[in-house]
């Protein structure tokens, strides 16, 4: 199946197998449907915990794409969990510009107060201004009955960010292979204008650390994806 979505603002061509549409991500939503219907007063939030590279932006969009096209499945809306960076001025404050994406420049306070909004009915949700590289608050307005709530360190397991789990009612990760995610990860820098000793220096710095700290340090999920080199999805 090739597909034209809209992922963060642009154009992106997805191609996802038709098998692995009706055995993997079918299946899913049914899941997650299942799982709504069983208290469908409150909001669904579930959880997508991957390391950089795996798609995650494109999959739930493509998700939501899916739950549009068939009326017996409830509607999902993914949240990114960019939108929870600390302000450039705390970065800066704390010397953790350069970092940012890591675990520590996440505000996971004001993430655990969202979400427990979210599930109470609040119906905004901030998001990161690729312009201006800051949050913007009440961006988003909320009006599925299951959102998904998406980031890398939302299964991370440490004390600050274990406390979300009070408010998951599901949690998938997705797994990929080291190598194909740098594959991934520095290919993106070169599409995006740098060389390739530079693309590969940001790889050494930034991406490739959070991939190991994800995947060597988050929490078992209730369903783990995999995807393989080829950028295809299995159910493990």
């Amino acid at each position: 199946m090739k597909i034209g979505l809209m992922v963060n603002g642009l154009h992106v061509e997805a191609h996802y197998d038709e098998d692995e549409v009706e055995n993997v991500h079918k299946p899913l939503l049914q899941r997650l449907a299942r799982l709504h219907s069983a208290n469908p007063q409150r909001r669904t939030v579930v959880f997508l915990s991957a390391p950089p590279g795996t798609g995650k932006s494109t999959l739930t969009t493509f998700w939501e794409y899916l739950t549009r096209q068939d009326p017996a499945l409830p509607e999902i809306q993914t949240l990114p969990m960019d939108g929870f960076h600390h302000y450039n001025a705390w970065l800066d404050a704390h010397n953790l510009r350069a970092y940012k994406g890591a675990p520590e420049t996440f505000d996971v306070d004001k993430l655990a107060q969202n979400l427990r909004q979210v599930r109470e009915g609040e119906s905004t949700w901030p998001q990161y201004d690729r312009q201006k590289h800051d949050p913007v608050e009440n961006a988003v307005v909320i009006t599925a009955p299951i959102v998904i709530v998406e980031g890398n360190w939302l299964l991370r397991d440490d004390d600050r960010w274990r406390g979300l789990a009070e408010f998951c009612d599901f949690s998938l990760f997705i797994r990929a292979p080291a190598d194909a995610l740098r594959a991934r990860l520095v290919g993106r820098k070169l599409a995006g204008g740098l060389s390739q000793a530079d693309a590969e220096a940001f790889y050494d710095r930034t991406d490739g650390p959070n991939v190991l700290r994800v995947l060597e340090g988050s929490l078992p999920a209730d369903l783990m994806l995999e995807m393989t080199a080829d950028g295809e999805y299995r159910t493990v």
